[in-house]
């Protein structure tokens, strides 16, 4: 029998949930709308016009999710805070209902055992500071600051671990261009001042975590870097991944690791910006001084050159829309990538997890790295007894950590594991359309109910090990 694949001790083992997925309680104690309520409350914006409006109603039941997570082992827990919860004009002084929520929750993680993780943004602008100009508007990023001050006043006697933003990528280029996210808007250039003023957010939001938080705290960023492969060595198919490339990773590594945008991405989307939207001084702000970087990941693209004459398929997994995500690099084809596929049409590969873990150590060395997110999404259902069984998810989570292990044997130092996600939820434009929990949700009744993969998931984090894959 094969040895089990172990993890190196201290492997930091979790889950991961964001804020207007799970809570609901949209209207309660303070909290006003978020870009998220307002798209989701808009006429074929989302599956079956689905909504957060009750989610999985987490904000009244986070004291028996919490449970469920400590019986399931879990050493962490990655949750975002509803910015328009906590600070309802995304200006002005905070709401302490909406605080004191959070506090709640992170008393009960600790009381637990759990180390709780903060992420400052996932994707929820208060629907006031979107009405201002959104994420295109460099004022957005200094609200930003201020409302990182005011979480890290609050939770920082408690919370070590802090994440200033998630996927701004999705934020920037599926908000603004392609519009399939909120706010729904298709504006190239939008989109690109968007992505600079994410990072400054994360430039001056980690100045703002530095200054209220204990010396030991963590800051990082979690970024949703694409696994880009080129179709072909010929020249057109490699100038596609590199401009993809750029758009996907370099605009946000480049500044945030390097201090300094990709020369290139100016060059190939001077048509579309002049970029003076950087200001004397905004890349110091943004190179700020990190503890860890988070990586997400669920699958790889493949690209090419288009060819003469032939208009782009824009098939790259971000939900349809007849704008792409790609300013300057509209003519990209992106090509279907051979293999199993989950239920969101992507496709299994965990060479492409080791790859981007590879990448990064290569990009920031010496910084510890964390996997923020990777999980799949499966049309699960309970069988005759109410038990759900997912083998497939289990077999996507073995394969995935078992590439995370091999990063560590070729010298990465990979510290953590967040699974996405500890429950089904609303799945944004996709609604309820789509389960990546490891706990199943009748949403009906809102009972929970441990997938096979919780169970499995539990014995790895208990155990710091991978078992021999038995499906059956």
């Amino acid at each position: 029998m094969p040895e089990p694949i172990t993890f190196p001790n201290g492997f930091l083992w979790g889950s991961a949930t964001s804020a207007y997925q799970i809570e609901g309680a949209v209207r309660e104690d303070g909290r006003t709308p978020s870009i998220w309520d307002t798209f989701s409350h808009t006429p074929g914006r989302t599956d079956g016009g689905d909504t957060g409006d009750v989610a999985v109603d987490h904000y009244h039941r986070y004291r028996d999710d919490v449970a469920l997570m400590a019986d399931l082992g879990l050493g962490a827990y990655r949750f975002s805070v509803s910015w328009s919860r906590v600070q309802p004009t995304g200006r002005g002084p905070a709401v302490q209902r909406g605080l004191d929520f959070y506090r709640r929750l992170v008393d009960e993680l600790l009381a637990k055992g759990i180390e709780p993780a903060v992420t400052l943004y996932h994707w929820d602008l208060p629907q006031e500071l979107e009405d201002a100009g959104g994420w295109p508007v460099r004022e957005t990023a200094y609200r930003f600051a201020e409302y990182a001050t005011i979480v890290g006043e609050a939770l920082g006697d408690r919370v070590e671990s802090w994440i200033t933003l998630n996927e701004p990528w999705c934020s920037a280029f599926l908000g603004y261009g392609s519009g399939v996210h909120a706010p729904g808007r298709t504006e190239p250039a939008a989109t690109l001042h968007a992505a600079h003023h994410l990072n400054l957010a994360h430039g001056l939001g980690t100045q703002a975590l530095r200054a209220a938080l204990p010396a030991r705290a963590r800051v990082a960023v979690s970024l949703n870097s694409s696994v880009v492969r080129a179709a072909s060595e010929t020249p057109g198919d490699l100038d596609a991944r590199r401009r993809i490339d750029n758009l996907a990773n370099g605009v946000f590594h480049g500044p945030m690791l390097h201090g300094a945008y990709p020369e290139d991405l100016f060059a190939d989307t001077a048509r579309i910006t002049d970029w003076s939207c950087v200001q004397d001084g905004d890349l110091a702000v943004i190179h700020q001084p990190m503890d860890a970087l988070g990586l997400n990941y669920y699958t790889p693209s493949l690209v090419s050159a288009a060819e003469a004459g032939a208009g782009s398929a824009r098939n790259d997994g971000h939900g349809a829309s007849d704008h792409s995500p790609w300013p300057g690099a509209e003519d990209v084809v992106f090509q279907q990538t051979p293999g199993e596929r989950t239920a969101m049409g992507w496709t299994i590969d965990p060479t492409g997890l080791h790859e981007l873990i590879m990448r990064y150590t290569r990009e920031a060395p010496g910084l510890p790295l964390y996997i923020t997110e990777n999980g799949a999404a499966y049309d699960d259902k309970p069988d005759p007894e109410g038990r759900v069984h997912d083998p497939e998810r289990i077999a996507y989570l073995h394969g995935h950590l078992a590439a995370v292990r091999r990063a560590i044997t070729d010298g990465a130092d990979v510290r953590g594991y967040y699974l996405w996600s500890l429950l089904d939820n609303f799945e944004w434009s996709y609604g309820y359309s789509k389960r990546f929990g490891a706990v199943y949700v009748d949403y009906e009744t809102q009972a929970r109910i441990p997938k096979s993969s919780a169970q499995w998931y539990a014995r790895v984090a208990r155990a710091g090990a991978l078992p021999e894959l038995a499906l059956d």
